[in-house]
């Protein structure tokens, strides 16, 4: 088997992409049907010899943001993204998950914290580790957040959801503040350092690209409370207080509570969980 998947990839999707499919004239002759490496490299901003270089196998760490150019100039799907990740990180030598001081990101939560979220019922929350992992939640953070897909996966992420599934838009009427809030309250610009960390933020850059990494360098400040408006399929738009909550000292787990903001979403929220009338009272106009 080839040790050099990331160029082999690489040069069969450029042979793969017509220049009509990314706007460029198809005249001349060809050796095959797909892009010149000139073509490619002037659509990613990297030069030829460096182009060749990683099809080769020559170099075979390219930056994140390199790959995120060269997958928005091949046109590839999220899973092709996916499966380009994978071949850099066989080709890094996947040893960037092994991290002498950081500890696995917790993926259980303590039985009281168990206890505690079965008393929040029937209030929507959940509990997080510091990728944004979804380790435990309330009946009714289940009835709220799974119309709009947002457990689908395991483990369910809210970055993942945020960024990478095209159901978040529709579901965030306020996407580009709830996306910046995310961001800020997880400190990912922060911990990028953390093997871990640095994990998720290679994958959402090369997934997502510049909605994710212009939010990484971004002065925001964490944001533990506010209000946001979240479209429910079935009860519409629900306005939603918010109060997120430490449950270490470094942060590694938070716990995130939701309220109505107001008397409608109070009463949506009250027939999305089947409780009676007035079972989760507005905290704010």
């Amino acid at each position: 088997m080839s040790d050099n998947t990331l160029g082999e990839f690489l040069r069969a999707h450029r042979e793969a992409v017509t220049p009509a499919e990314v706007g460029l004239p198809g005249g001349g002759r060809r050796r095959t049907p797909g892009l010149r490496r000139s073509e490619l490299a002037a659509l990613a901003g990297i030069s030829v010899e460096y182009l060749t270089r990683l099809e080769q196998g020559r170099d075979r760490h390219p930056s994140m943001p390199v790959l995120a150019a060269l997958a928005d100039a091949l046109r590839l799907s999220a899973d092709e993204r996916l499966r380009l990740l994978n071949h850099y990180k066989a080709a890094d030598g996947a040893g960037r998950l092994v991290g002498v001081c950081q500890r696995p990101p917790a993926q259980s939560v303590r039985p009281t914290v168990r206890a505690l979220l079965d008393r929040l019922e029937p209030a929507p929350a959940l509990v997080i580790n510091r990728l944004g992992d979804v380790l435990a939640h309330t009946d009714g953070y289940e009835r709220l957040t799974g119309p709009i897909g947002l457990l689908d996966h395991r483990p369910a992420n809210l970055l993942r959801y945020l960024f990478a599934d095209p159901r978040a838009r529709a579901a965030y009427p306020e996407w580009e503040r709830v996306a910046d809030e995310r961001i800020a309250n997880l400190g990912l610009g922060l911990r990028q350092e953390d093997p871990h960390v640095g994990h998720l933020v290679d994958e959402l850059t090369l997934a997502v690209g510049a909605p994710f990494t212009d939010r990484l360098k971004a002065p925001f400040s964490p944001n533990r409370t506010g209000v946001e408006r979240l479209t429910h399929p079935q009860e519409g738009e629900l306005r939603l207080s918010y109060e997120t909550l430490g449950l270490s000292d470094d942060d590694s787990q938070l716990l995130i509570a939701y309220l109505p903001a107001d008397d409608a979403t109070a009463a949506r929220l009250d027939r999305l969980t089947g409780r009676h009338p007035g079972a989760l009272r507005a905290v704010g106009g």
